[in-house]
């Protein structure tokens, strides 16, 4: 199974006035094939920085990516991204934004009009296809923005705060249409995430990155079975102990997963 992602002594810096910053400092870790993997920690401490180095929108680090065993050297079909705000092109309707995720596709015109169809029925947006942005709600057009992400078929969806401008409610919502397509899709996912209970109700694993410069400072397992309910002891649990160890406090030791497990039996869907 492809979407292996193992991250090997990774550092990154950066110049302010000259002067050289430090954002992520000896970041390694090993992310399965077919697993949700969500990272949480403090602002500033160089999540979403992590999350373009896997998509291969920055090049200028010191250690080893990798992506199925070859070094990620910059952006691929093969890894999808997904921002907070759904970028959108505002003259092109649903259909065609999802579309443009297939430009360079080697397809014909009639495979291509498939595969659109099909991922907007993933995303539950029948009867929007032509459908502009201005006329769609912002969970509408984030599920567009999931739909061009996941339309090439990637092996990886990197998923950038997908739903940190949404309200409460159209969150929830989202993130359990996100479970849903995670299973369907059986692909690996990385959820970068300020929000600890979306990274628990979500991920398999939870990373937790200590503060600027950004470094894993705990893994966390997430066993809960699938499809999951927010009022799951295990995942209250797990969540508890994530807000101690950003707090600076010890977690439960019997709460902090292995970063190197090798085993991972997929949860049912």
């Amino acid at each position: 199974m492809s979407g292996h992602i193992d991250v090997q002594q990774v550092s990154k810096q950066f110049r302010v006035d000259g002067e050289p910053i430090e954002v992520l400092s000896d970041i390694s870790l090993s992310i399965r094939p077919g697993e949700f993997v969500s990272i949480v920690g403090p602002s500033g401490c160089g999540k979403s920085t992590l999350l373009r180095l896997l998509a291969g929108l920055d090049r200028g680090f010191d250690g080893h990516i990798l992506h199925d065993g070859k070094p990620i050297v910059g952006t691929s079909l093969d890894r999808g991204i997904v921002f907070q705000e759904p970028r959108l092109f505002p003259w092109a309707n649903v259909r065609q934004n999802i579309g443009l995720g297939l430009q360079n596709a080697p397809i014909g015109a009639a495979q291509k009009a498939e595969t659109i169809a099909a991922h907007i029925r993933l995303v539950g947006l029948q009867g929007f296809e032509r459908a502009y942005p201005h006329q769609l709600s912002g969970g509408m057009a984030q599920r567009a923005a999931i739909a061009r992400g996941l339309v090439n078929r990637p092996e990886i969806l990197l998923l950038d705060e997908p739903f940190g401008a949404l309200d409460a409610m159209t969150r929830g919502r989202m993130q359990v249409e996100l479970q849903q397509i995670w299973a369907l899709e059986n692909i690996t996912m990385v959820l970068v995430t300020h929000d600890v209970d979306e990274a628990v109700f979500l991920g398999d694993r939870v990373i937790v990155l200590a503060p600027r410069p950004g470094r894993i400072s705990h893994i966390f397992e997430v066993a809960a079975r699938r499809p999951r309910l927010r009022t799951d002891e295990g995942l209250i649990h797990v969540r508890n102990e994530i807000l101690l160890a950003l707090e600076g406090q010890q977690p439960t030791p019997s709460s902090i997963g292995r970063p190197n497990q090798d085993v991972f039996e997929r949860p049912a869907a």
